[in-house]
């Protein structure tokens, strides 16, 4: 089997890559689990630390090539790769920072002379991450993953082989040794062998419902532990006293960023139905006088290809059979006339319960618009869908917000915001979004075994 890197702007094909036979895969493997006691009794936390330091150092000396080689292999706007790699390395320095006090022993007071929680490393994690932001979602995995002591393996999409291979040299350059992070040349069908290795002790995934479902099934026959980051299909709530103008700029950078390609992305527009025909002319025009479809190593773009043609078809598909369903289409609704997987920014309106508008997640750049009648029936529309990733409120009541904040059936909530992932908060899911938590001190703790020692 090979891997193919192909660019999704021209089509063509960058590179390709043989798949590793089981013999080599279960030697690396073995291999990461002989190297888990020398890095997590032979190498103190701050030595891991300064090692943390110099990766962000090394991603930051390196952000153009790792961002050209972003946008060669997944047709992100050159612009979001280099902002993907600084983000990078901010979240080595946030956990370069905060790293000891999160991992630090925590004193519990009981019946004992001593009690306490010690966060001590499992052993070897597998990261099963995606395409859509190649070198973030590897990295906010790793690191806190191979700082608090874990061996860190990584199977990469396999449209972002470079990317992969990329990122096994940036941990080599910063001094960290061989073996503490690894890139696995695999392909998905070989990803439970990985999971039911006697080495491997978890799994975090970043991906589909259907890929958390299967590895979800694999790691829970080995009672390993995993965390799951799955799709969502965030509402993005306007209410009839939000700023119109400055909820439709929201709109525009929450839906389109990344080409639409995020599991946060705003996804479903739940507008206020004295708002609604306002706000949906104003951000129709707004996709059509922004959005700017074109090279994405051009600075003058704005929206980049979709990563891969199936992808695009797949997306297209949705639309028509909405369309047929009911749906009516604004704007858009058609794969652009020239090279590359380029879809045009689409809007749908009309879209009811059944149609995969309403019930599936649009992983690309299209959005739904809702109408709701009172604040109570947006937040039941929010609710009203398996997924629960993020999602965001739009008003100036502030307390009505809140309110609606905390009954929103999702990991977080944003008001006046767009959705985004920041290293300081935890990030994660609930219903068919997931579970478990990464980034801040939550993120560095989901590996470790937290273990009570009670001492008389």
């Amino acid at each position: 089997m090979t891997m193919q890197s192909i660019n999704p702007a021209t089509g063509e094909l960058n590179a390709e890559f043989e798949t590793w036979d089981q013999d080599t895969l279960d030697e690396v493997v073995t291999q990461a689990g002989y190297g888990f006691a020398d890095w997590s009794q032979l190498t103190p936390l701050e030595d891991r630390i300064a090692l943390l330091r110099r990766l962000g150092d090394v991603l930051l000396d390196d952000q153009e090539p790792l961002a050209e080689l972003m946008t060669l292999e997944m047709g992100k706007l050159y612009s979001e790769a280099v902002a993907e790699v600084q983000k990078c390395a901010s979240l080595c320095d946030y956990y370069a920072d905060h790293a000891a006090e999160f991992l630090a022993d925590e004193l519990i007071e009981s019946d004992a002379s001593k009690s306490y929680l010690a966060y001590l490393p499992l052993g070897v994690v597998l990261g099963v991450m995606p395409w859509n932001y190649p070198f973030w979602q590897v990295i906010r995995f790793a690191v806190p993953t191979v700082t608090a002591g874990n061996i860190a393996l990584l199977k990469h999409a396999s449209n972002v082989p470079q990317c992969a291979l990329a990122l096994e040299e940036v941990f080599r350059k910063a001094g960290y040794p061989d073996g503490v992070f690894s890139a696995l040349m695999i392909g998905s069908d070989q990803v439970a062998s990985v999971i039911r290795h006697p080495a491997v002790k978890a799994v975090s995934l970043t991906g589909s419902e259907a890929a958390g479902r299967k590895v979800a099934s694999v790691a829970g026959e080995q009672l390993k532990k995993t965390v799951l980051e799955l799709g969502g299909s965030d509402a993005f709530i306007v209410l009839d006293s939000a700023d119109m103008k400055a909820a439709v700029a929201g709109a525009v950078k929450g839906r389109f960023l990344n080409a639409g390609q995020s599991c946060i992305a705003a996804k479903r527009f739940i507008v206020d139905a004295a708002l609604v025909e306002t706000f949906t002319e104003q951000f129709k025009q707004a996709i059509e006088s922004d959005l700017v479809v074109g090279d994405p190593m051009d600075a003058n773009t704005t929206l980049a290809p979709m990563a891969r043609q199936d992808l695009l078809d797949e997306l297209h598909q949705q639309v028509m059979k909405s369309v047929e369903m009911g749906a009516k289409i604004v704007t858009g609704g058609y794969q652009l006339d020239r090279p590359g997987a380029y879809y045009a920014p689409t809007i749908l309106t009309n879209v009811s319960s059944g149609m995969p508008a309403y019930d599936e997640e649009f992983f690309g750049p299209v959005a739904i618009i809702l109408k709701a009648s009172e604040p109570a029936h947006a937040l039941g529309l929010a609710n009203g869908i398996d997924y629960g990733l993020g999602g965001s409120i739009w008003t100036n009541d502030l307390a009505t917000a809140e309110t609606m904040a905390r009954g929103m059936e999702s990991g977080a909530t944003f008001i006046n915001s767009p959705t985004f992932s920041d290293p300081r908060l935890p990030f994660g899911g609930v219903k068919n979004s997931g579970y478990g938590r990464e980034l801040s001190a939550q993120g560095i703790r989901e590996f470790t075994n937290i273990k009570t020692v009670w001492i008389k």
